[in-house]
């Protein structure tokens, strides 16, 4: 190995790529920050990267980029599907002071609410990750939330994230169709979606059969859903499992959501390169 250049006083200067291959090498792993092996350097250095980088928004505006190439490639399927996933939060996680009870704000993704993003649902203190993906499964918007926090609050905060740049004009924010399953069945949802010319393709739940049944001719018409294109709602599970395949992800050991939430960025950030390249290479 050759040796690490140094700056003032000796002192080694740290290698972005390096620095980047330490922290995907942490969140693979799941190991503890001074756990890293002396290959990457000082763990301090390591993790001060990550955090600078996490507060300042780098890897939301590198997956931006990204996405923005990949679209003007016309590899976009705006097919979107919407869903959560729970992850564990481990002790490590959990012992800093949260606020609980208070209202929080998890729509936007650089301030760190007072609970932390966690929370406790019937499985101990967890926190849940909530994606809009594209038709091939890969992120678009990433937003975290406590375990307990349910699935159609947070739907319209990720349809606000949704930009995507455009050479000339604007962001796209508007895609062709959204899959969710019941959970996302809800008059504000529908109305949304249906008032920006938004295909929902969302299945009604039993219980709202039934209302709407009961109430005869004032209950309105039953919903369509194209049974078909439901199908490949499955692209959001596949993605949830790529992600968990990274340990530090499948359990939370960040005290801060925002450091949590640029390691699932950072994922995606991952995965899209993987896509361009595999594109170059034809």
């Amino acid at each position: 190995m050759l040796p690490r250049p140094t700056g003032r006083k000796g002192r080694p200067l740290a290698d972005a790529r390096l620095m980047v291959e330490g922290i995907v090498y942490r969140y693979r792993t799941g190991i503890a920050w001074r756990d890293l092996p002396e290959v990457f350097g000082p763990w301090q250095t390591v993790w001060t990267w990550h955090h600078r980088m996490a507060t300042g928004g780098t890897w939301d505006r590198v997956l931006a980029k990204l996405i923005a190439a990949v679209d003007r490639a016309g590899l976009i399927d705006w097919s979107l599907s919407v869903d959560s996933t729970i992850a564990r939060a481990h002790q490590h996680a959990t012992n800093t002071t949260r606020t609980t009870g208070a209202a929080s704000n998890y729509t936007d993704p650089r301030v760190e609410p007072p609970d932390h993003g966690i929370g406790r649902s019937r499985g101990g203190l967890s926190t849940k990750i909530h994606q809009l993906v594209d038709g091939d499964g890969l992120p678009l918007v990433t937003l975290i939330s406590p375990g307990q926090a349910g699935d159609s609050p947070m739907f319209l905060p990720l349809m606000a994230q949704l930009r995507v740049g455009r050479d000339t004009g604007r962001p796209r924010t508007r895609p062709d169709a959204v899959r969710g399953d019941k959970a996302y069945s809800s008059r504000a949802i529908r109305a949304h979606l249906r008032s920006r010319g938004i295909k929902a393709v969302i299945p009604e739940p039993d219980d709202q059969k039934g209302h709407r049944k009961r109430r005869g001719s004032r209950g309105g018409r039953p919903v369509a859903l194209d049974a078909t294109d439901y199908r490949n709602r499955n692209v959001i599970e596949r993605n949830y499992c790529n992600i968990k395949q990274w340990r530090g992800l499948a359990t939370r050991y960040d005290k801060h959501v925002v450091v949590y939430r640029a390691a699932v960025v950072l994922n995606a950030v991952l995965a899209r390169s993987r896509l361009l390249v595999e594109v170059a290479r034809g």
